[in-house]
């Protein structure tokens, strides 16, 4: 399951989503808004996925068994691109051919003002969860951007919430000032364009994404720093040299590790089983995530220097 700060943040989304979905539902009915109804599809997308994500985190922590005998962490990451596939078929698709829609038929708003209370109303809620996502996701952020942090992070959940909030946010604003135009200009293509920019905002950030999904779902290794602390972690004691190591997250929080390591010539069976505990002890202590690890001792066949 995802970490209690990444549940919270799941949780927060889904109540703030199914909340203002049904809001939006209403608005659409009194207005006839079209991005009120792209929007409004677009919140029950993201209700599903925090339903998804959360049924994805259970999943994951089945026992390993003979068929899955490294258990099911990688669950999470597939239920991670089952959301990035829905946020493109069900948001970014729907809304695109609505406002395309909209804009063959130039259909009026009624009541325009009810959809703006209710957008207004809709943006507060979703800044309650975008913040939400960013306080739980900051510990893991570290130093580095929020560009990076979605682009390297190995725990799934928070990348996927963060970009939905913010593109529901960002979709709300293009939806707000759709509706303003057009009470302002008396003209709905306005209404038009903004769920046409909602629906080519929700197909970027679900093409991300699915490309950040798929990468984790067919494996990923570790990441530089993380592969140096693994290495220096191996050499020490009878461990002379890292000759290779391969590195692969089974879950979010499973690395599985493989090397091959050069060991002081002559040790006794006992010794070399000694080292390779050793081993193990000083990668787990410096890399906690490093649940399952594998090493094959060699020999040193290094030239050596002239």
């Amino acid at each position: 399951m995802a970490g209690h700060g990444g549940t919270r943040a799941i949780v927060a989304a889904l109540l703030a989503n199914a909340g203002i979905a049904v809001a939006k539902f209403v608005g659409w009915l009194i207005t006839g808004s079209s991005s009120m109804l792209a929007e409004a599809v677009h919140s029950v997308a993201d209700t599903s996925n925090q339903g998804l994500l959360l049924l994805g985190g259970r999943q994951a922590k089945r026992a390993a068994t003979a068929e899955h005998p490294f258990g099911y962490g990688r669950d999470r990451y597939f239920y991670s691109f089952v959301v990035a596939l829905l946020l493109f078929s069900l948001g970014s698709v729907f809304a695109l051919y609505e406002g395309i829609h909209k804009l063959e038929s130039h259909e009026p708003l009624t009541s325009p003002l009810v959809a703006v209370a209710i957008l207004v109303i809709a943006i507060g809620l979703e800044s309650f969860s975008f913040r939400t996502a960013i306080v739980e996701s900051r510990p893991l952020k570290g130093g580095g951007t929020w560009w990076q942090f979605i682009r390297q992070s190995k725990v799934p959940e928070l990348p996927v919430v963060l970009l939905e909030d913010f593109g529901a946010l960002i979709g709300l604003v293009l939806a707000l000032l759709g509706v303003g135009l057009t009470v302002a200009t008396g003209d709905s293509v306005f209404d038009a364009l903004g769920t046409i920019a909602i629906g080519l905002l929700l197909g970027a950030i679900a093409i991300v994404l699915i490309v950040e999904m798929k990468s984790l779902l067919i494996g990923e290794g570790a990441t530089p720093p993380v592969l140096s602390r693994v290495t220096d972690g191996l050499v020490g004691g009878d461990v002379q040299r890292v000759i290779h190591v391969r590195t692969q997250y089974i879950g979010p929080e499973e690395l599985l590790v493989a090397a091959k390591i050069a060991m002081t010539p002559g040790l006794p069976v006992e010794a070399v089983a000694r080292a390779i505990d050793e081993a193990e002890a000083r990668v787990r202590a410096a890399v906690p995530d490093a649940r399952l690890i594998y090493l094959e001792p060699d020999l040193d066949r290094t030239p050596a220097a002239v």
